[in-house]
């Protein structure tokens, strides 16, 4: 079966200055077409080490797909790699010199002389256009009928030249007639390895539609990808496995495809015509962040207080200040103070909150790094005691998850 490989142009990839998310972008694209791809590299902006790779590449591959090093700049040594790899000289674009002068007339700017260079692409190859940039891509042929893809490392260049062009290419090129249709579930308060014990039968078994457990931060994924002709197709294919796999996961499966948790929540509190108030202080305001973050939030999300500071947490949330000397800020009991703060403050049906020590100090063997409460007011209060690992990044967004897929399972439990 033809495949192709990916190189990532970029030192500044190699130096950890730069994450590259083209090469998951381009990943995910081809195989939603089709199209094998079966290895990825990263080269630094050095000509011969960039020709050497696609050399490579290409003894094992019908085509490479390179991103990066198409600029103006002396650093910028894709497309003399390609040519030294298919023994190419280059020729001038005349369309893309003219894009450019435009582009550089509408600014009001000179073009320098390098730019130009932009312009000249590898004798015979195939151009493609840049509407959102100066540097159009191209694909040029070897010798042997094999080919090499080359876009702009930026990814609002890359992108669109991706989808528009370059796919289009290599589905035709390749005769792809049969596509990779993703459905994704979205589960929470599971772990990954519950989940494969419960679906491991349905894993083993099941080669087209292939089945994928992707664990997140405090959740997990279950990936269901079937090959088919059209979306009808892999409908038919997918629905069953999708059933009983939802049938096994029952109460954990809080959507599909571009689900989140924050959006889950605020689904239920809509059909429940309830509103949310939250009172955050590990979580700094992330999950007021997560609940903002989805269209059409305000009609069930009143507003939230990042109530860091005791004296904040005293002030705006009518936590007692004896309960914080007491049990201290980290507690069952300042959690539901919070919580219930929150809820009278702002008017709403439901309040949510989070308390916890992030890290990196702050920790202490009855209250260890990590450790964090997370509570509801509702009809019947209720708090969590939670354990999380991680550095104060991770310890934060997983206690943002984690508060969430709690209020959703206590809204999808519970009685409207």
């Amino acid at each position: 079966m033809p495949s192709v490989e990916l190189v990532a142009v970029g030192t500044e990839i190699l130096l950890g200055q730069l994450v590259d998310t083209n090469t998951a972008f381009i990943a995910a694209r081809l195989a939603e077409a089709g199209i094998d791809v079966h290895a990825a590299h990263v080269v630094g902006d050095n000509r011969r080490r960039i020709a050497a790779a696609i050399r490579a590449a290409l003894e094992r591959a019908e085509g490479v797909v390179t991103t990066g090093g198409l600029g103006p700049t002396i650093d910028d040594l894709t497309k003399e790699a390609v040519c030294d790899a298919l023994d190419l000289d280059v020729e001038l674009y005349e369309p893309a010199l003219a894009h450019m002068e435009a582009q550089f007339a509408a600014l009001g700017r000179p073009m320098s002389a390098n730019n130009r260079k932009q312009a000249e692409l590898p004798r015979g190859s195939k151009p493609l256009d840049n509407p959102n940039g100066t540097a159009p891509g191209f694909i040029a042929f070897a010798k042997n009928g094999r080919f090499v893809a080359s876009m702009p490392g930026v990814p609002r260049e890359m992108k669109p030249m991706l989808v528009r062009q370059v796919v289009p290419f290599l589905r035709e090129r390749f005769g792809a007639r049969e596509r990779i249709y993703t459905r994704v579930l979205h589960t929470i308060g599971i772990g990954e390895s519950e989940i494969d014990h419960r679906i491991d039968d349905l894993f083993r078994g099941s080669e087209n539609p292939k089945v994928a457990v992707l664990a997140h931060d405090f959740r997990a994924d279950v990936k269901l990808m079937a090959k088919a002709s059209d979306e009808a197709h892999a409908e038919r294919m997918i629905g069953p496995l999708q059933e009983e796999i939802e049938r096994r996961l029952l109460g954990y499966v809080f959507g599909r495809d571009e689900a989140t948790p924050a959006s889950a929540v605020l689904a239920l509190l809509r059909q429940r015509g309830q509103t949310l108030a939250v009172a955050e202080s590990c979580t700094g305001g992330l999950l007021s962040a997560a609940l903002t973050g989805v269209p059409g939030a305000s009609r069930s999300f009143l507003g939230g207080v990042v109530a860091y500071d005791n004296a904040v947490k005293v002030s705006e949330l009518d936590v007692d200040a004896e309960t914080i000397a007491a049990a201290g800020a980290v507690s069952e009991e300042v959690a539901r103070a919070m919580a219930r703060g929150a809820r009278d403050r702002l008017g709403a049906n439901v309040g949510l909150s989070t308390t916890g020590v992030a890290g990196p100090d702050g920790g202490t063997p009855q209250k260890p790094v990590g450790l964090v409460w997370v509570a509801v007011d509702d009809a019947e209060p209720r708090a969590w005691r939670l354990e999380l690992r991680g550095d104060r990044e991770a310890i934060q967004r997983r206690a943002t998850t984690a508060a969430l897929g709690i209020l959703w399972r206590r809204l999808n439990d519970s009685p409207r």
